[in-house]
């Protein structure tokens, strides 16, 4: 249908609130127009946008570009957008579930995410149903046969990881999949042994007193297992600090697929071990800084 974007603004409510585990707090949020959303992959990212500075919730309307709306407003009362992912949509039902990581009431997200009561309003800027083509926003797209798989992830990318793994679940021959997990605590590392494909490395901090990533590179090279080719020599461009690494990879060989999703410098660590060290192809993995711990540079 000419015209119709690929994302739009919905507006919906808190429904209700389910601890996840210490860390992870899944919302569920309902209203008629979730029956207009759609997810086109597991990894599929949105925006919400949280109250502004001043408390004023959003409250955009039209169907115009959200960033310029937002841009447009005094910086007092323009709504914070976070990016998150869409963890599960049940249009029929008008219901969106997006998981958070709880960590005090230092962000916007998690302090709206702790404080929110059933009916509090919340927007969301998510893929459009009336678009019926691909809306985009995702990463993670694999061989539809592939063999092996590798999936790298901390706390903010593990609502992703474990669509990846229900998604791969309904599959008639799933990859055997390796998947690294870093968590805050012992008690986010839940129960996945009901996907036998998948080989799983928990991570939590709380044990090893490692920072942000230290755990994941460390496993990774311990014990990730890459198809067997002769490594290639790679150019690997320098990503300054300030900037958030985004290499997407759509991968045509039935060998292998990876996924890796974390914060950046983590990130960065990993992408010159896999590709620069190892020789893995960078047309078979994709690497995403989903955060930051170093102050970007204001524009």
């Amino acid at each position: 249908m000419a015209g119709v974007q690929g994302y739009r603004l919905f507006n919906v409510v808190l429904a209700r609130k389910q601890v996840l585990s210490p860390s992870m707090l899944c919302c569920v949020f309902s209203g008629d127009d979730v029956r207009q959303m759609k997810m086109d992959a597991p990894d599929q990212r949105i925006k919400l946008l949280f109250p502004s500075l001043n408390g004023t919730p959003s409250a955009l309307t039209g169907e115009g570009a959200w960033w310029e709306m937002i841009a447009g407003m005094p910086a007092e009362t323009r709504p914070i957008p976070r990016t998150y992912t869409l963890r599960h949509v049940n249009a029929e039902a008008g219901e969106v579930e997006i998981e958070f990581v709880m960590h005090g009431t230092e962000g916007p997200a998690s302090a709206w995410a702790l404080a929110a009561e059933a009916g509090d309003a919340l927007q969301m800027i998510a893929p459009n149903r009336a678009h019926v083509a691909d809306s985009g926003g995702y990463e993670w797209n694999p061989h539809p046969k592939v063999e092996r798989a590798l999936v790298v992830a901390d706390e903010t990318a593990f609502p992703a990881a474990k669509a990846i793994l229900e998604q791969l679940a309904e599959w008639p021959s799933p990859p055997l999949l390796q998947l690294f997990i870093e968590v805050p605590k012992r008690g986010d590392c839940i129960d996945l042994s009901h996907y036998p494909f998948a080989e799983v490395h928990w991570l939590p901090r709380e044990e090893s007193g490692a920072s942000h990533g230290e755990a994941l590179l460390s496993a990774v090279k311990q014990h990730v297992i890459l198809p067997d080719a002769a490594p290639e020599q790679q150019e690997l461009k320098d990503v300054a600090e300030e900037e958030l690494l985004w290499d997407r990879a759509d991968s045509v060989d039935s060998r292998f697929h990876g996924w890796v999703a974390a914060e950046s410098s983590a990130v960065k660590q990993l992408r010159r071990y896999l590709v620069g060290d190892c020789g893995l192809s960078k047309e078979s993995i994709s690497f995403m800084a989903y955060w930051s711990r170093a102050p970007r540079r204001q524009a």
